[in-house]
């Protein structure tokens, strides 16, 4: 085999763990594949002496350009209209399980949007893919002492912000069924019953899309704005899917194009803390 045969072989096999390090970065399809494509540029002309290790070098390299997109990112994330959340990664229902799917739910890559661009890239490395603390200098280009100080930061951050309890999937399918039917039905005493008092409801239109403008608060008021959808925009269909490794559920319009992707999270005593529903159609493009 020669030398570009057995570089194009290593990048294959390592392509679908740089685009789950890009993606989970960026929140986006789109910008992780063009992020793993320029990786794929760089590792073909990268000199010999450059690479040590295959996986370290590439993993540096996406990190690099992520934090470089982040930082782009995050300020035309101020001007975005309304909340902004990930673009979802949506599978048939049933599928394989995701590997680190805890770490690709749409709760943890909106919680990760309250870091800085160098922590959020910093805590990936290091708490989601097991990176050394060299590999995180490197991508950084700062020190590893320095890296600690990052790493600690927005570990303790993202550990006061996420929920400190798992809910099972039979649960999280038996409550967004109930809470579907509820909105379609437009029964608000069934919606009562299944969200918490101080729920929020998050929903992405990106200005493209009627949405709310920002996050609602309150289970009142999440039912006032549910009813109201389901009046202008009755009779959705439904389509349980995996949706970024956990349960999720895709609205579909007459036509059979979707209208909206629908995720919840549940508060330990299974009720309904939080719902995020994606109807901006530029994040939908991939969802069939």
């Amino acid at each position: 085999m020669n030398l570009a045969m057995d570089r194009e072989t290593q990048f294959q096999d390592l392509r679908p763990l740089l685009f789950s390090l890009a993606y989970r970065m960026l929140g986006t399809r789109a910008d992780a594949e063009d992020i793993v494509q320029d990786a794929y540029l760089r590792w073909q002309s990268a000199a010999d002496e450059e690479v040590r290790s295959p996986k370290s070098y590439l993993t540096t390299v996406v990190a690099r350009l992520a934090l470089d997109e982040l930082k782009t990112a995050y300020r035309q994330r101020k001007t975005y209209v309304g909340p902004w959340l990930p673009e979802p990664v949506v599978q048939p229902a049933g599928t394989k399980p995701m590997e680190m799917a805890e770490s690709l739910s749409l709760a943890f890559l909106r919680l990760l949007e309250s870091l800085s661009p160098a922590e959020r890239v910093a805590f990936l490395l290091r708490e989601v893919f097991d990176a050394s603390y060299e590999e995180v200098a490197a991508a950084l280009e700062t020190s590893e002492a320095n890296c600690r100080q990052i790493v600690t930061r927005a570990r303790k951050h993202v550990h006061e912000h996420r929920p400190r309890f798992t809910v099972d999937r039979e649960r999280q399918t038996t409550v967004l069924r109930e809470f579907l039917t509820a909105c379609a039905t437009g029964d608000p005493s069934q919606l009562t019953a299944l969200l918490r008092q101080d729920a929020v409801l998050y929903t992405d239109g990106g200005g493209k899309v009627s949405a709310a403008l920002n996050p609602i608060f309150g289970a009142d008021r999440i039912i006032r704005f549910l009813m109201g959808v389901a009046r202008k925009i009755p009779g959705l269909g439904v389509e349980f899917a995996d949706v970024n490794g956990g349960v999720g559920a895709v609205l579909l319009l007459d036509a059979g194009q979707p209208y909206g992707v629908v995720t919840l999270d549940l508060a330990d005593d299974g009720s309904i803390a939080n719902v995020y529903i994606v109807t901006n159609p530029d994040k939908l493009c991939a969802v069939h």
